[in-house]
């Protein structure tokens, strides 16, 4: 059973992860990465990782979407906006971008590209301490600094947006 809950919940991620890309209309863009982060947050449940599933939703799908939805409608953009800007740049940056991706793919599982050494949490540290404290340990100790420029650059460009959108009015 959850090997089919798997496939079914990859399948629509994927999906969604390209109708983001596909979709002119930014909203609907909006709409279909929740769709996908609520398919990946199924897919930590599937794995055991409940905090990380949890915290998808809260942050993801909560505050990070809310967030670029507020945004699309502050800028007000229009759909002629969006086609008169280039829409042959976009999509040969977008290709670009896939056969990259691609190609990274493709090294990965041909084993050419490592994936990096294992975290100093093994499964059994993980099983007796619970997925909680060492996501917390790792992310308040090892990772406080990226973390921390993270939640600046996001309310830096908050800021920047604000700041576009006033000059527009």
């Amino acid at each position: 059973m959850p090997a089919v809950l798997f496939y079914i919940l990859s399948l629509v991620m994927l999906a969604a992860a390209l109708l983001v890309v596909l979709q002119t209309h930014p909203v609907y863009s909006v709409v279909f990465a929740i769709i996908s982060f609520v398919s990946l947050a199924g897919l930590f449940l599937i794995l055991g990782a409940e905090f990380i599933a949890a915290a998808q939703i809260i942050v993801y799908t909560g505050a990070i979407m809310v967030l670029f939805l507020f945004v699309i409608m502050l800028l007000n953009l229009r759909r002629e906006d969006i086609e008169e800007r280039g829409v042959s740049l976009m999509k040969t940056a977008g290709s670009i971008g896939a056969l990259v991706l691609l190609g990274l793919l493709g090294g990965v599982l041909a084993g050419k590209i490592s994936l990096g050494p294992q975290g100093p949490f093994s499964q059994e540290v993980i099983r007796q301490a619970g997925n909680t404290q060492a996501v917390g340990r790792a992310l308040f100790t090892d990772f406080l600094f990226p973390f921390e420029a993270t939640s600046v650059l996001i309310f830096v460009a908050l800021v920047g947006v604000v700041i576009l959108a006033k000059k527009k009015l």
